[in-house]
C-alpha cells in the first residue's frame, strides 16, 4: 500500500469516532464502542508498519539521541511524516476517548475539549483539565458520579 494511501485512509478512519463523541455522546453505541479499545488497534497497526518501514540506521541514530535539526531531517522524508502523523492520530483519539469517557462518568460537559482535542490534541486536553477543576471547585454538588451496571446507571449521590 501506498504511504499517501494509507496516510489519507487513517484520517478518515478516526473521524467517526470524534463524530460520535461529539456528536453522540450519549448514544448506547458511542459508550459501547469508546469502550473499548478495538478503535486503536487499526491505527497502531498502520503506525507499526510505517514506523518499522521508516527506521534506517541513520533514523535510529538521530532519534536515539534528538536534536531539533536531526528530527526535522528525519520528519523530512514522506514515510516518517507520514509515521509521525498516525502517531498524532492515535494518541489525540486516545486523550479523546479519556476526556468523553470522564465526561460520561462525571456530567461534564466535554464537547468543546473533544473538538478542540481533534484539531489539537493539548489544547483540548487542557481546556478540559480547566473545565473539570472549574466544575469541581465551583460546582461540587452537580457532579454526579456514575457507574453503568449492565443496562442501570447508578449515581452516588
Amino acid at each position: 500500500m501506498m504511504i499517501a494511501q494509507l496516510f489519507n485512509i487513517a484520517n478518515l478512519y478516526v473521524l467517526p469516532f470524534w463524530a460520535l463523541m461529539i456528536f453522540l455522546p450519549n448514544w448506547k453505541i458511542t459508550r459501547r464502542v469508546m469502550e473499548s479499545y478495538i478503535p486503536f488497534v487499526p491505527l497502531a497497526l498502520a503506525y507499526i508498519y510505517l514506523f518499522v518501514g521508516s527506521i534506517t540506521p541513520e533514523n535510529a541514530q538521530a532519534l536515539s539521541n534528538p536534536q531539533l535539526a536531526d528530527i526535522a531531517k528525519f520528519f523530512a522524508d514522506e514515510t516518517a511524516a507520514a509515521t509521525g502523523w498516525i502517531h498524532f492520530l492515535v494518541m489525540d483519539l486516545f486523550v479523546g476517548r479519556y476526556i468523553y469517557l470522564q465526561g460520561q462518568k462525571t456530567g461534564i460537559w466535554t464537547i468543546h475539549s473533544l473538538a478542540l482535542c481533534l484539531f489539537a490534541g493539548p489544547m483540548g486536553l487542557l481546556a478540559h483539565i480547566l473545565n473539570y477543576w472549574i466544575a469541581k471547585k465551583f460546582f461540587p454538588n452537580s457532579q454526579n458520579e456514575t457507574t453503568t451496571v449492565g443496562e442501570k446507571t447508578v449515581s452516588s449521590t
